[in-house]
């Protein structure tokens, strides 16, 4: 990530009346709006488009909420997206996720600890993130696991989080207040 924002953040002191309107909607319950979004206000097109596919991905995929936070963590880890990775601790932890957990998803190998369903999320995720593709062999795995629709909702998953990690990184959106860093979850990004 570059040394400091690229994309400033809009507030709504500064705001268009389109950007006024996107922040309106995008408030956390406490009236705040995450980063991501102030940045990405600064195309209000964009992000209403972008809104639409992204939250199929985060709310409406067939993939578990698990599943779909095993992958969206490791690619948050492998892109070297601080933010995405610390927005998403959050959520993995309110799902239930540990510490442990968590630490693993940030190590090369795909230990015994995970379940084979699991296993083989992160070896799709990684052949994905490394390959653009997903080997035979590994295809055949995720077949035994999953149905048709939630392996295509995985691919377009990776996917997603790839661009989003792409685009916190290459604009510089700093994390927000209380959203963990690396070094807050166990180990700085090598």
């Amino acid at each position: 990530m570059p040394g400091r924002p690229r994309v400033p953040i809009v507030t709504e002191a500064e705001a268009t009346p389109a950007q006024l309107e996107l922040l309106d909607k995008l408030k956390t319950p406490d009236g705040e709006v995450l980063n991501i979004f102030a940045t990405l206000a600064n195309h209000p097109d964009l992000a209403r488009r972008w809104f639409v596919f992204a939250n199929h991905v985060l709310a409406k995929s067939t993939l578990s909420p698990r599943v779909r936070e095993l992958a969206i963590l490791r690619v948050g880890w492998r892109c070297g997206s601080e933010y995405e990775w610390g927005q998403h601790v959050l959520i993995a932890r309110k799902l239930g996720f540990g510490d442990d957990e968590i630490a693993r998803l940030k190590t090369e190998e795909i230990g015994p600890e995970w379940t084979p369903e699991e296993a083989c999320i992160l070896r799709a995720t990684d052949e994905l993130h490394t390959q653009q593709t997903i080997s035979d062999l590994v295809w055949d795995q995720l077949c035994e696991q999953y149905d048709l629709q939630q392996r295509m909702d995985l691919v377009f998953a990776v996917g997603q989080y790839t661009l989003v990690s792409m685009a916190l990184n290459t604009f510089g959106v700093v994390r927000d207040d209380g959203v963990p860093g690396f070094a807050e979850t166990g180990a700085d990004r090598p």
